[in-house]
Protein backbone atom coordinates (compact mmCIF):
# COMPACT_ATOMS: atom_id res chain seq x y z
CA UNK A 1 0.00 0.00 0.00
CA UNK A 2 1.09 3.70 -0.67
CA UNK A 3 1.99 6.12 2.38
CA UNK A 4 0.63 9.31 3.02
CA UNK A 5 3.39 9.93 5.43
CA UNK A 6 5.92 9.43 3.28
CA UNK A 7 8.45 12.27 2.02
CA UNK A 8 7.25 11.04 -1.86
CA UNK A 9 4.08 12.43 -2.71
CA UNK A 10 1.59 9.80 -3.58
CA UNK A 11 0.96 10.19 -7.06
CA UNK A 12 5.24 9.77 -7.78
CA UNK A 13 4.44 6.16 -4.73
CA UNK A 14 1.61 5.38 -7.42
CA UNK A 15 3.91 5.65 -10.57
CA UNK A 16 6.98 3.06 -9.07
CA UNK A 17 3.89 0.88 -8.11
CA UNK A 18 2.83 0.87 -11.43
CA UNK A 19 6.35 0.82 -13.09
CA UNK A 20 6.83 -2.21 -10.37
CA UNK A 21 3.53 -4.24 -12.11
CA UNK A 22 5.00 -3.43 -15.55
CA UNK A 23 8.51 -4.63 -15.00
CA UNK A 24 6.67 -7.49 -13.15
CA UNK A 25 4.38 -7.95 -15.91
CA UNK A 26 1.40 -7.99 -14.34
CA UNK A 27 0.55 -5.30 -16.68
CA UNK A 28 1.80 -6.61 -20.09
CA UNK A 29 3.03 -4.72 -22.88
CA UNK A 30 -0.02 -3.92 -24.85
CA UNK A 31 -2.27 -4.51 -22.68
CA UNK A 32 -4.89 -2.26 -20.91
CA UNK A 33 -4.49 -1.66 -17.67
CA UNK A 34 -7.20 -1.07 -14.98
CA UNK A 35 -9.22 2.55 -15.27
CA UNK A 36 -8.71 5.01 -13.36
CA UNK A 37 -11.77 4.30 -10.82
CA UNK A 38 -10.22 0.68 -10.24
CA UNK A 39 -6.38 2.21 -9.64
CA UNK A 40 -7.96 4.39 -7.13
CA UNK A 41 -9.60 1.41 -5.40
CA UNK A 42 -7.01 -0.89 -5.28
CA UNK A 43 -4.48 1.60 -4.19
CA UNK A 44 -6.70 3.69 -1.72
CA UNK A 45 -6.26 7.13 -3.71
CA UNK A 46 -7.99 9.91 -5.17
CA UNK A 47 -8.65 9.70 -9.14
CA UNK A 48 -6.85 12.84 -9.36
CA UNK A 49 -3.53 11.70 -7.63
CA UNK A 50 -4.10 8.49 -10.48
CA UNK A 51 -4.50 10.53 -13.03
CA UNK A 52 -1.47 12.39 -12.54
CA UNK A 53 0.31 9.72 -12.20
CA UNK A 54 -0.94 8.12 -15.38
CA UNK A 55 -0.60 11.26 -17.10
CA UNK A 56 3.24 11.20 -16.08
CA UNK A 57 3.69 7.66 -17.27
CA UNK A 58 2.00 8.88 -20.73
CA UNK A 59 4.76 11.40 -21.19
CA UNK A 60 8.17 8.80 -20.37
CA UNK A 61 6.61 6.46 -22.28
CA UNK A 62 5.89 3.64 -19.80
CA UNK A 63 2.06 4.01 -20.93
CA UNK A 64 0.07 5.28 -24.09
CA UNK A 65 -3.65 6.49 -24.24
CA UNK A 66 -5.72 5.23 -27.22
CA UNK A 67 -8.64 7.55 -27.83
CA UNK A 68 -11.89 5.68 -26.92
CA UNK A 69 -10.20 2.49 -25.84
CA UNK A 70 -8.13 3.51 -22.35
CA UNK A 71 -5.00 3.24 -21.51
CA UNK A 72 -2.26 0.54 -22.74
CA UNK A 73 1.17 -0.83 -21.11
CA UNK A 74 3.72 0.50 -24.02
CA UNK A 75 4.90 -1.85 -26.60
CA UNK A 76 9.15 -2.35 -27.13
CA UNK A 77 10.54 -0.01 -29.60
CA UNK A 78 11.61 -1.47 -33.18
CA UNK A 79 15.37 -1.19 -33.45
CA UNK A 80 16.46 0.21 -36.91
CA UNK A 81 19.07 1.81 -38.61
CA UNK A 82 18.24 4.97 -40.45
CA UNK A 83 21.64 4.76 -42.59
CA UNK A 84 21.13 1.08 -43.52
CA UNK A 85 18.48 -0.25 -46.39
CA UNK A 86 16.33 -2.47 -43.99
CA UNK A 87 12.51 -3.50 -45.12
CA UNK A 88 9.31 -2.88 -42.56
CA UNK A 89 9.62 -7.27 -42.58
CA UNK A 90 13.17 -7.85 -41.77
CA UNK A 91 13.01 -4.92 -38.62
CA UNK A 92 10.37 -7.31 -37.49
CA UNK A 93 12.51 -10.09 -37.92
CA UNK A 94 15.50 -8.61 -36.33
CA UNK A 95 13.40 -7.94 -33.20
CA UNK A 96 11.59 -11.01 -33.51
CA UNK A 97 8.63 -9.82 -34.00
CA UNK A 98 5.90 -11.00 -36.89
CA UNK A 99 4.50 -8.50 -38.83
CA UNK A 100 2.08 -8.48 -41.73
CA UNK A 101 0.41 -5.80 -44.13
CA UNK A 102 -3.31 -4.57 -45.32
CA UNK A 103 -2.84 -2.84 -48.76
CA UNK A 104 -5.25 0.39 -47.79
CA UNK A 105 -4.92 2.03 -51.50
CA UNK A 106 -3.59 1.40 -54.73
CA UNK A 107 -4.46 3.62 -57.81
CA UNK A 108 -2.60 4.63 -60.82
CA UNK A 109 -1.74 8.62 -60.80
CA UNK A 110 -0.36 11.37 -62.76
CA UNK A 111 3.28 12.19 -60.95
CA UNK A 112 4.23 15.24 -60.31
CA UNK A 113 7.73 17.13 -61.59
CA UNK A 114 9.99 16.31 -58.37
CA UNK A 115 8.52 12.23 -59.01
CA UNK A 116 9.00 12.53 -62.47
CA UNK A 117 12.99 13.44 -62.05
CA UNK A 118 13.55 11.26 -59.12
CA UNK A 119 11.64 7.77 -60.30
CA UNK A 120 13.07 8.85 -64.32
CA UNK A 121 9.72 8.32 -65.78
CA UNK A 122 9.15 8.56 -69.62
CA UNK A 123 7.02 11.46 -71.39
CA UNK A 124 3.21 10.33 -70.23
CA UNK A 125 4.41 7.63 -67.77
CA UNK A 126 2.19 7.24 -64.88
CA UNK A 127 3.56 6.31 -61.09
CA UNK A 128 1.86 3.46 -59.26
CA UNK A 129 0.42 5.05 -55.44
CA UNK A 130 -0.22 2.05 -52.80
CA UNK A 131 -0.17 2.80 -49.44
CA UNK A 132 -0.23 -0.09 -47.17
CA UNK A 133 -0.57 -0.16 -43.37
CA UNK A 134 2.23 -2.56 -42.20
CA UNK A 135 1.15 -4.50 -38.67
CA UNK A 136 4.04 -5.47 -35.98
CA UNK A 137 2.20 -8.58 -34.79
CA UNK A 138 -1.31 -7.64 -34.52
CA UNK A 139 -0.56 -3.76 -33.94
CA UNK A 140 -0.44 -1.04 -36.76
CA UNK A 141 3.00 0.67 -36.28
CA UNK A 142 3.49 2.21 -39.75
CA UNK A 143 1.81 3.65 -43.09
CA UNK A 144 3.58 3.29 -46.03
CA UNK A 145 2.94 5.20 -49.03
CA UNK A 146 5.00 4.20 -51.71
CA UNK A 147 5.51 5.37 -55.58
CA UNK A 148 6.53 3.14 -58.21
CA UNK A 149 7.01 3.52 -62.01
CA UNK A 150 4.20 2.72 -64.16
CA UNK A 151 6.56 0.68 -66.84
CA UNK A 152 8.62 -1.51 -64.66
CA UNK A 153 6.07 -2.11 -62.05
CA UNK A 154 2.59 -2.62 -63.58
CA UNK A 155 2.40 -6.01 -61.98
CA UNK A 156 2.18 -4.48 -58.43
CA UNK A 157 -1.36 -3.69 -59.37
CA UNK A 158 -2.36 -7.39 -59.13
CA UNK A 159 -0.30 -8.30 -56.19
CA UNK A 160 -1.87 -9.33 -52.92
CA UNK A 161 1.14 -7.59 -51.07
CA UNK A 162 0.36 -8.89 -47.29
CA UNK A 163 4.10 -9.67 -46.79
CA UNK A 164 7.62 -8.85 -47.52
CA UNK A 165 6.77 -6.48 -51.50
CA UNK A 166 10.67 -6.66 -51.36
CA UNK A 167 11.43 -10.59 -50.98
CA UNK A 168 8.24 -10.53 -53.30
CA UNK A 169 10.23 -8.23 -55.83
CA UNK A 170 13.61 -10.41 -55.14
CA UNK A 171 11.84 -13.58 -55.65
CA UNK A 172 9.78 -13.83 -57.92
CA UNK A 173 10.86 -10.50 -60.47
CA UNK A 174 14.60 -10.66 -59.69
CA UNK A 175 14.55 -6.58 -58.60
CA UNK A 176 16.79 -6.15 -55.65
CA UNK A 177 15.98 -2.82 -53.75
CA UNK A 178 19.10 -2.50 -52.19
CA UNK A 179 20.13 1.16 -52.71
CA UNK A 180 18.99 3.53 -50.41
CA UNK A 181 19.04 7.25 -51.90
CA UNK A 182 18.81 10.22 -50.10
CA UNK A 183 16.90 9.73 -46.77
CA UNK A 184 15.30 12.31 -44.54
CA UNK A 185 13.66 12.06 -41.04
CA UNK A 186 11.52 14.21 -39.10
CA UNK A 187 8.48 14.67 -36.80
CA UNK A 188 5.10 14.94 -37.84
CA UNK A 189 1.61 14.84 -35.83
CA UNK A 190 -0.91 12.39 -36.82
CA UNK A 191 -3.98 14.22 -38.69
CA UNK A 192 -7.48 12.68 -38.57
CA UNK A 193 -6.79 10.17 -41.53
CA UNK A 194 -3.60 9.15 -40.11
CA UNK A 195 -5.01 8.50 -36.43
CA UNK A 196 -7.84 6.60 -37.79
CA UNK A 197 -5.71 4.45 -39.68
CA UNK A 198 -2.94 3.49 -37.09
CA UNK A 199 -5.43 3.78 -33.96
CA UNK A 200 -3.62 6.66 -32.63
CA UNK A 201 -5.12 9.53 -31.11
CA UNK A 202 -5.13 13.14 -33.11
CA UNK A 203 -1.36 14.69 -33.21
CA UNK A 204 0.51 11.48 -31.54
CA UNK A 205 3.72 11.96 -32.77
CA UNK A 206 4.97 10.15 -35.77
CA UNK A 207 8.22 9.48 -37.41
CA UNK A 208 7.94 10.66 -41.20
CA UNK A 209 10.58 9.28 -43.19
CA UNK A 210 10.92 10.16 -47.13
CA UNK A 211 13.66 8.00 -49.32
CA UNK A 212 14.09 6.88 -52.75
CA UNK A 213 15.20 2.99 -53.28
CA UNK A 214 17.12 2.14 -56.14
CA UNK A 215 17.56 -1.75 -57.18
CA UNK A 216 20.88 -3.29 -57.86
CA UNK A 217 21.15 -1.35 -61.76
CA UNK A 218 20.72 1.34 -59.91
CA UNK A 219 17.54 2.16 -61.29
CA UNK A 220 14.93 3.76 -59.20
CA UNK A 221 12.44 1.41 -57.40
CA UNK A 222 10.01 3.36 -55.51
CA UNK A 223 9.92 6.95 -53.65
CA UNK A 224 8.99 6.39 -49.60
CA UNK A 225 6.68 8.14 -47.68
CA UNK A 226 6.04 6.71 -44.45
CA UNK A 227 4.66 7.38 -41.32
CA UNK A 228 5.47 4.89 -37.95
CA UNK A 229 3.94 5.68 -34.61
CA UNK A 230 6.95 7.69 -32.74
CA UNK A 231 6.55 5.33 -29.05
CA UNK A 232 7.47 2.30 -30.80
CA UNK A 233 10.56 3.25 -33.07
CA UNK A 234 14.01 3.88 -32.31
CA UNK A 235 16.32 5.12 -34.81
CA UNK A 236 20.34 4.57 -34.52
CA UNK A 237 22.67 6.83 -36.50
Amino acid sequence: MLNSDHVEPLYIQLKKAIQSAINNEEFKQGEQIPTEIELSSRYNVSRITVRKAVEELVQEGYLVKKQGKGTFVSQSKIGRKIEHLIGFTAACQANGLSSHSEVTYREMIEPDSKMQTLLRLARGEKVIYIQRKRYAEENPLMLENNYYPESRFSFLMEEELEGSLYELLREKYGIDPNQPGETTLELALADEVKAKLLEVSIGEPLFYMKTVIYDQSGQPVHIGHQYMIGQRYQFTL
